[in-house]
């Protein structure tokens, strides 16, 4: 039997929450506030779902198109997609969403007095994904983080009530390494997305070629590059590690929690030898609970 009405409308909302098990870094986990919990959720629905837009990874029917008001021939095209999410992110905040994810916001955006510009950006973020597939600097790269990575810390502090202009440096120093991470694991697969954003510069003084990713298995030039951006994330992990140490209770853990992940995720790449053109190396529990273990206690 074919499901209508409202259980239909609300299997893309499923399936876009369903990918928080998959991330490097704890969403909502169990320890926190419920209330917290619901909030850091739908602001992860968001995030992933504009994600999805940007990286054409939307469930097949086209239910989220249709949502958004986006007929089957215009949802060919990310661009007028992304523009549909952000007219629907601009009801949230003054009149009603049409999309089950938007509308899951919208409470948390009127209890956590949220103002729409981290979720702007994490648009413009996807918006430049469909325009520019390379960058020429790490200076460029992380502008993009800006955009990408950066608005996600900030409302999680935003919701959790604990946003100082500190905070928010250290933070985004986190996101900017999580992103980056995340770049390095999936080279590969962002390479068969034509993209590919370890920086022009970087890749020539290591004399790295595009078609060297494009390879099974990396060689020595490449596996260089790739510790040099690690180590790079590593820093910035270090750098905004204080965070975990400004707060308390049980939001010192989940910060934490971030942290590790990113630090779990760099020491599985160098456990590879740096090898990521196979599929992106992932951390086990035990390592990341080793790093969690690491961060809370202020150490490197």
């Amino acid at each position: 039997m074919t499901g209508t009405g409202p259980a239909r409308a609300l299997e893309p909302e499923r399936g876009t929450l369903a990918k928080a098990a998959g991330e490097n870094f704890p969403v909502a986990p169990f320890f926190l506030p419920r209330a917290w919990r619901t909030d850091l959720m739908a602001v992860y629905g968001f995030a992933r779902l504009v994600d999805d837009i940007g990286d054409g990874d939307l469930a097949p029917g086209g239910a989220d198109a249709h949502l958004l008001g986006v007929s089957p021939q215009e949802a060919e095209d990310r661009l007028v997609l992304l523009d549909a999410f952000e007219a629907d992110l601009r009801r949230v905040f003054d009149s009603t969403p049409r999309h089950p994810l938007l509308r899951r916001l919208q409470p948390t955006v009127r209890r956590r007095c949220l103002t729409p510009e981290p979720f702007l950006g994490l648009i413009a973020a996807n918006r430049q994904d469909q325009l520019v597939g390379r960058y020429e600097t790490y200076d460029d790269l992380l502008a993009y983080c800006e955009l990408s990575a950066n608005p996600v810390g900030r409302l999680v502090l935003a919701v959790t009530g604990t946003s100082t202009p500190e905070r928010i440096r250290r933070s985004d120093m986190i996101c900017t390494a999580l992103q980056i991470v995340e770049h390095l694991q999936d080279v590969a697969e962002d390479l068969g997305r034509d993209r590919v954003y370890l920086p022009a510069a970087d890749m020539k003084r290591f004399h790295v070629e595009e078609a060297d990713l494009a390879t099974k298995s990396a060689g020595a030039s490449v596996r260089a590059l790739i510790a040099y951006e690690a180590q790079r994330a590593r820093d910035l992990l270090n750098e905004g590690a204080p965070l975990v140490g400004s707060v308390h209770g049980r939001l010192k853990l989940l910060l934490a929690g971030f942290v590790a992940g990113g630090r779990a995720a760099v020491r599985a790449i160098a456990a590879a030898d740096y090898d990521v053109l196979p599929g992106p190396p992932k951390p086990g529990k035990v390592r990341l609970l080793r790093e969690v273990g690491v961060t809370l206690r202020g150490e490197g």
